[in-house]
């Protein structure tokens, strides 16, 4: 068996050691040792399976919540297109690919009378939505879900429950190497009109609150854990992770290029000529400093992956 299946089986684009930094809202990162993007499920699958077990898989949506740092990565990343967008509607069910946009499924489903609202704000696609049980305006995916698909790293493509993804706050437990292509959601019947008028006041409000015009990956860090008497103590965050950050005297705080926010303290932005280690560095420095001033502990949200620059 060789490492990299020949790409001449292949009906998707396999490229070597392929730049990252233009794949990311961060625009940073250095190159994957491989960029496969398959055509469809089935091409996916016969790649993963003739794919060497010792070969990591990284998964990669629209890489609006990744810094990849600036040594790159070593592994094959997989990067879903176009034969994975598309999105039905049958009755309250939403079938959506893993590649399609966060915002044009809650369109298509205002359109037809489904209430899935929450997703219009929230950055990227369904896949990652699914992976890291995306919520906003007090839903989540877990709230929505009916099943997913995935391709396994052996190439098998399954059939997940939620309670397979264990969803959780900002998490799940997704196989490792195993990477979505398809979810089913489902939401309440509501009038299309008013859908589409909450969300466009949503949007107002997101633009008025958040750096929409920066180049940000949205929020860094999760709302630290509060109670809940019914039990969802991951799903009760009254303390907000903006809130302990600007009492730490960070709103605004530089490191190389990296900043954060002026107008919200809890998006790290890339005023321009930031390296993703300046990035994650003053990521660092913002949780130790908001520990040494409250005792919390903040937890990155924008995930982080590769090896740093050689110095």
């Amino acid at each position: 068996m060789t490492a990299i299946p020949d790409p001449l089986t292949l009906r998707g684009r396999l490229t070597p050691n392929r730049e990252l930094s233009d794949l990311t809202w961060l625009r940073v990162g250095g190159a994957a040792d491989w960029l496969f993007q398959p055509a469809d499920a089935q091409d996916l699958a016969r790649f993963l399976a003739a794919l060497d077990p010792q070969v990591a898989v990284f998964p990669m949506g629209v890489g609006s919540n990744l810094i990849v740092r600036d040594g790159g990565l070593r592994a094959v990343v997989i990067r879903l297109g176009r034969g994975f967008n598309g999105i039905g509607i049958e009755g309250d069910s939403v079938t959506a690919g893993a590649a399609a946009l966060d915002g044009h499924v809650a369109r298509k489903a205002a359109d037809a009378g489904v209430d899935l609202t929450f997703l219009r704000t929230i950055p990227g696609s369904i896949g990652g939505a699914v992976r890291m049980n995306a919520g906003c305006y007090g839903s989540y995916v877990a709230d929505h879900l009916v099943s997913a698909r995935a391709v396994t790293r052996s190439g098998e493509i399954v059939t997940l429950t939620p309670q397979d993804l264990n969803l959780r706050y900002r998490q799940s437990d997704l196989p490792e190497g195993a990477v979505l292509i398809e979810a089913v959601l489902t939401g309440p019947r509501a009038d299309s009109k008013e859908l589409h008028a909450r969300m466009a006041a949503q949007l107002q409000k997101r633009d008025e609150t958040q750096p929409t015009r920066d180049r940000s990956a949205g929020s860094t860090f999760r709302n630290p854990a509060g109670f809940s008497s019914t039990g969802r103590a991951d799903d009760v965050h009254d303390l907000k992770a903006w809130k302990v950050i600007d009492q730490a005297g960070l709103r605004g705080a530089r490191r190389g290029g990296a900043q954060m926010s002026e107008k919200h303290p809890n998006f790290l932005i890339n005023t321009g000529t930031a390296s993703a280690a300046d990035l994650e560095g003053l990521g660092e420095e913002v949780r130790k400093k908001v520990y040494d001033s409250s005792g919390i502990t903040l937890e990155w949200e924008i995930m982080r992956v590769g090896e740093p620059a050689d110095t």
